[in-house]
């Protein structure tokens, strides 16, 4: 496995708080990362029922056995352990003591605000970015990554996607939607993965959805909240501005893994996804999920926003990073065209203060600046991040 991106932040929240979490999918890594980076400290799976009991019914002697520290897995299937951690750490008063990962962010958010709060750092490990895949020396096509994923296996060990996808998605709703909802039918609940992949980058309705899947726009609420929960999905907030009133105001959904979202939909080669009509959408998730990657890997909470109006003007990405705005239009195009900037004009004639000029990012292989926008291909970028807001490492 190669040294993730994150790595550095993870040594850095360990050497100033007694206790570390990383949160994220599973099949994230989290575990890999955890190991490689401490890896004289002793592990115990919480998802080994043996470990688990052993943990349950004597957790101060279990714990006893990491006096020099200990890696936690999946630390949300016995919560009651962090109050346990808590009385050490406060006793001990050592850093990096504790390293704990988690699968789910409900529970172990109510746990750690009740126990760790103030002792502990929490980091995000999504799956590889696009920095971190070129270790692996894989075409550079767009398409293609969106057809085989981002997930460390499928890299690490050559799986076949859609084989990989198929029991991602078979593990992921018998072990984690059936733990944290009451789920009677499951095949009303695929076809709402399916038909929620095919809005992959839109404003979702939930009352539209729920007519289509065969559910009350509760029941989708409750679900879309439990794929949000275990890092299936996310969603891109509108941005509110007080000099543009008719605005979008719901949220759009993008996932995790865009290898998921093509698989859903039945989208198996490169040459499918350059040809289907969600390719643009398709794109869309796969760029803005690596800027959020860029940003967590360096321990920062991005505040990443869309804004479209009713007349159909849109900008596809802001960001907003230390006071400065900067708004962000994605193109799945190889070819650039000054059509491209037609909504960074439209943003700039809002007013909005504090405003970078902003980037167009397409799939062309040419850079360029336009009137101090910058014009580049995602994927050949060392630090998106860094990049679209100034602030390279």
């Amino acid at each position: 496995m190669i040294a993730r991106d994150i790595t550095e932040e993870l040594l850095r929240s360990a050497a100033e708080y007694p206790v570390v979490t990383i949160l994220g999918p599973r099949q994230a890594g989290k575990t890999t990362l955890a190991s490689m980076a401490f890896p004289s400290v002793p592990y115990f799976s919480l998802e080994d029922p043996d470990v688990r009991m052993a943990a349950e019914a004597d957790s101060r002697g279990f714990l006893a056995r990491m006096e020099n520290g200990g890696i936690l897995d999946e630390i949300q299937r016995l919560p009651v352990l962090l109050s346990y951690i808590q009385g050490i750490v406060d006793k001990t008063k050592k850093h990096g003591q504790f390293i704990l990962t988690g699968s789910h962010q409900p529970l172990l958010y109510e746990a750690i605000s009740q126990s760790l709060a103030g002792r502990m750092a929490m980091l995000a490990l999504w799956p590889f970015s696009l920095h971190e895949i070129r270790h692996y020396n894989l075409p550079s096509d767009p398409f293609d990554l969106i057809c085989k994923g981002f997930f460390p296996r499928l890299h690490e060990e050559g799986l076949e996607p859609r084989r990989f996808f198929n029991s991602y998605l078979q593990t992921y709703v018998e072990r984690d939607v059936r733990s944290l909802i009451q789920l009677r039918d499951l095949s009303l609940f695929q076809r709402f993965l399916t038909l929620l992949a095919g809005r992959v980058g839109q404003v979702v309705n939930l009352a539209s959805l729920g007519n289509d899947v065969g559910a009350s726009a509760t029941t989708i609420r409750n679900w879309l909240s439990v794929l949000k929960a275990s890092y299936v999905v996310f969603e891109l907030p509108p941005f509110f501005t007080n000099v543009q009133k008719r605005v979008i105001k719901s949220s759009k959904i993008y996932f995790t893994d865009v290898g998921l979202a093509a698989f859903l939909l039945g989208i198996h080669t490169a040459e499918q996804a350059s040809r289907d009509p969600l390719r643009g959408n398709l794109y869309e998730n796969l760029v803005i999920v690596d800027i959020m990657k860029s940003a967590l890997n360096r321990g920062i909470r991005p505040e990443v926003y869309f804004l479209r109006d009713s007349h159909g003007n849109e900008i596809d990405l802001l960001i907003r990073e230390k006071g400065m705005l900067t708004p962000v239009e994605i193109k799945s195009a190889a070819t650039f065209s000054t059509t491209f900037l037609k909504g960074l004009k439209w943003f700039h004639t809002l007013g909005v203060k504090q405003t970078l000029p902003g980037a167009v990012l397409y799939n062309g292989e040419q850079s360029f600046d336009i009137h101090g926008i910058r014009v580049l291909n995602p994927i050949h970028a060392e630090d998106i991040w860094g990049t679209l807001t100034f602030t390279r490492l």
